[in-house]
């Protein structure tokens, strides 16, 4: 992550829950379904590089050697269609990412060598975990496009932040506004533990706070 990109550091202190509530009152689409993090440790923030895949062709294309291409600080964002019988991601990669100073990677399928990036501590969300090489399976075929991660859409250079909870994606035309009511989500249900912990009954600290329309859509 770049010391002066300040939006990413805003997006690193807060959590996937409140980042997926402020999307939902803009409508927009940016939580990554289904991918998890390999360990409940895990804790990433920053933009999209990506790549996207599709079905091996004979003579066969390679399933990568793009790492050495990816700036310090980036999200790793791989899209393998959803596919859980074979891997695009492995020891070598984990190891290079962690020692180049990646900060994470997040695959539409699945990774394999877990061990590696849970003893490095180095962030994997994915699908799930499987030991089947890609190779001949998969291959690349583009690099700096949109790609698809959980039914969300990822561009270049959008915003990933994730957690226990997941993936979520920030679409960067709209990152300052996203991030502006995720801000207000978190102070205003701060407000509501610490009046809760000073004796006021919850329903009446969620009403003075507003709870229950925070994630209620703009202009619904």
């Amino acid at each position: 992550m770049s010391n002066t990109d300040k939006n990413v550091a805003r997006a690193a202190r807060l959590d996937t829950p409140t980042l997926s509530d402020a999307l939902d009152k803009l409508g927009i689409l940016g939580q990554c379904y289904k991918i998890k993090p390999r360990s409940s440790d895990f804790r990433m923030a920053g933009r999209a590089w990506t790549l996207k895949y599709g079905p091996a062709a004979k003579p066969c294309g390679t399933v990568g050697d793009f790492i050495d291409d990816v700036a310090p600080g980036s999200v790793v964002v791989l899209d393998n269609n959803g596919r859980e019988d074979c891997t695009v991601w492995g020891d070598i990669l984990t190891e290079i990412a962690h020692r180049r100073g990646i900060a994470g990677t997040v695959i539409n399928g699945i990774n394999r060598d877990t061990h590696l990036c849970l003893s490095l501590g180095y962030p994997v969300f994915s699908i799930d975990h499987w030991m089947r090489t890609g190779k001949d399976r998969v291959q690349v075929e583009a690099t700096g496009v949109p790609v698809n991660i959980g039914g969300a859409r990822v561009a270049p250079g959008d915003i990933l932040k994730g957690d226990t909870d997941g993936v979520v994606v920030i679409p960067k035309e709209h990152e300052e506004r996203v991030l502006e009511i995720a801000e207000q989500i978190e102070a205003a249900e701060n407000r509501i533990r610490e009046a809760a912990r000073g004796g006021m009954r919850l329903d009446e600290a969620r009403q003075v706070n507003r709870y229950h329309s925070l994630q209620t859509r703009e202009g619904a």
